[in-house]
């Protein structure tokens, strides 16, 4: 069917409807005016939201992504507004994040000579193992904009999933074009060869000792919930890679814990000494395998069976002794339909493993002697509370940064949820992500309770998107913990070079009164006992809420202190 005839602005505004968005994030710029032209025609239907820099929008874009399993959207301009939207994309290329970036570009007619902000995006965001981007595109003809959108959503969808660029010029958007609106695009899903699956099965059969963890792009609800089946027929102990924690139930008696930064020893120790480990869905990054010595590459001392959507992934890093290419709603049920005996010797082995998981939870005995605010009874308070409240499927963000420990050991995550995803997390660690995140799920899904946890640094390096939740009116609520210092490198500082301190120290405005600069509600919390009434106040309030909880740097992390990193390096160093 031939569409009448109207902008190419206005046709991808059409085209993205009918791919099911109904929210797109961005900066807005000359560059694409004839899109926000076709967002006004189309408003009733779509909306685009205004953010106040451009690495916010594609944060938000990102979290958007791992929220609904379609592309995230994010509009910006050329030159400087792709720049930094670059971190988002940078984001959801590590995190396989489905995502679709979509840049304004200057007209055909001044290509080539440096023109105002001209990039070449083909070279800057080019694809590749360890790009950007899966592929970037640049639409030269109106009648080929459909087809384009659709290439970009398969792409992003499909095997790993992750970001796409696509280029818009100038004057390509503002032709008339009668360019038809294709079918919503839908991922092709593939399935475990039938034999790999009897090899795994015999692997299994063997072990004595194994361990599955699970991460990565791709996953639904029923993915998960086949996932956990496939675990209870095998008693299985289960760990999720670095930041997918919310993939498998924290509560259930066979997790484990969570395979990142910070990591149990104990839960170290169990996989570095497991017979078997079966990754699904994880790629085995660099925080998941604590830099490719849980599994040492290029091959593990345990027999590994490595299961992936993409191709490129699997045998990149590992010489597994088994492969599996597979998209996750297929390995999960082909998993759960694998046969079990009717016992089997690491029972015990993974009670073991849920008790250290469970003693793990418990707060360290340093904090209240060093601190009035203790984080792991501020972190197991929040879960408590918003179980109480009825919010126990809350969205959970953050960005990178020590503090993110306390969440990532003491929040226990429900499986993923009918509605989406419970923990919206960098695995790239890019800082600022957290509020950014939390204004998408916000908006996105507004009948949910969201939190977001931010560290003093990471929160400033997009604090101004306070404004951005204010003007759309979402709701959420953030909690800043502030110790005057980038908490990450004053660690890696002390341990590295004891007492010669550069560079890490901040000097922070009040985040109480900086919060309600923008209109929102806040509240400063200096004690432990503080905090539980200043949540519950902010869950009854209308309004966003900003909660700012001083923190004395010398707790370091949930496991240790400043002093301690210090005179352990110092005896180091001495003794070496």
């Amino acid at each position: 069917m031939t569409e009448a005839r109207r902008l190419a602005g206005h046709a991808l505004v059409e085209t993205l409807i009918a791919q099911g968005i109904d929210t797109c994030f961005g900066v807005p710029g000359e560059s694409f005016l004839a899109v926000l032209d076709g967002f006004h025609e189309h408003r009733e239907r779509i909306r685009f939201i205004a953010c106040r820099q451009e690495g916010g929008a594609a944060f938000m874009a990102e979290a958007q992504g791992k929220l609904s399993g379609r592309p995230g959207i994010c509009f910006v301009t050329r030159g400087p507004g792709a720049s930094n939207a670059s971190i988002g994309l940078h984001t959801a290329f590590q995190d396989s994040t489905p995502m679709v970036l979509f840049i304004g570009q200057v007209a055909a007619d001044v290509r080539d000579r440096e023109a105002f902000q001209e990039v070449d995006y083909a070279q800057a965001f080019g694809p590749g193992t360890l790009g950007f981007a899966k592929w970037v595109g640049e639409v030269q003809q109106a009648e080929r904009l459909p087809e384009y959108v659709a290439r970009a959503f398969h792409t992003a969808m499909q095997g790993r999933p992750g970001p796409v660029v696509l280029a818009l010029p100038e004057d390509m958007l503002t032709t008339l074009t009668a360019a038809p609106v294709l079918p919503r695009v839908e991922p092709v899903q593939a399935w475990p060869a039938p034999g790999a699956l009897r090899d795994l099965r015999a692997m299994l059969l063997a072990a004595e000792r194994p361990f599955v963890i699970v991460g990565g792009g791709g996953w639904d609800g029923a993915a998960c919930a086949a996932l956990q089946r496939f675990a209870e027929n095998w008693c299985l102990p289960v760990g999720c890679a670095f930041r997918f924690q919310d993939l498998f139930d924290n509560r259930h008696p066979q997790y484990a814990g969570d395979v990142g930064i910070g990591i149990n020893p104990k839960l170290a120790a169990r996989i570095h000494d497991a017979d078997l480990v079966l990754a699904i869905g994880a790629r085995l990054g660099e925080m998941t395998t604590g830099g490719y010595t849980l599994l040492e590459a290029p091959r593990p001392r345990q027999k590994l069976a490595h299961v992936h959507a993409g191709a490129e992934e699997l045998g990149r890093v590992y010489a597994a002794d088994l492969l599996l290419q597979s998209s996750m709603a297929c390995a999960a049920k082909a998993l759960e339909a694998l046969a079990a005996p009717p016992s089997l010797p690491w029972e015990v082995h993974t009670a073991a493993a849920r008790a250290d998981y469970e003693a793990n939870l418990m707060p360290s005995p340093l904090a209240p002697s060093l601190s009035a605010l203790d984080m792991a009874i501020v972190v197991q308070t929040l879960q408590r509370v918003l179980v109480e409240s009825g919010a126990g499927n809350a969205v959970l963000t953050n960005g990178a940064g020590n503090f993110s420990g306390w969440l990532h050991r003491h929040y226990r995550y429900p499986g993923l949820q009918h509605d989406g995803r419970t923990q919206l997390a960098p695995t790239s660690g890019a800082m600022g992500y957290g509020l950014p995140a939390a204004i998408a799920a916000a908006l996105l899904q507004p009948d949910r309770t969201v939190v977001g946890l931010c560290g003093d640094g990471d929160f400033l390096m997009t604090g101004q998107e306070l404004a951005t939740a204010t003007a759309c009116g979402a709701k959420l609520i953030v909690i800043v913990v502030d110790n005057g210092v980038f908490g990450t490198i004053r660690m890696h500082q002390e341990r590295e070079y004891p007492g010669r301190v550069s560079g890490s120290t901040l000097a922070n405005p009040d985040f109480a009164l900086l919060a309600r600069a923008y209109g929102w509600a806040s509240e400063r919390v200096a004690v432990t006992a503080a905090f539980e009434p200043a949540l519950r106040a902010a869950l009854a309030r209308g309004e966003s809420t900003l909660l700012h909880l001083k923190l004395t740097p010398e707790v370091s992390t949930s496991r240790t202190t400043l002093s301690a990193i210090r005179e352990a390096a110092r005896a180091r160093t001495e003794g070496g």
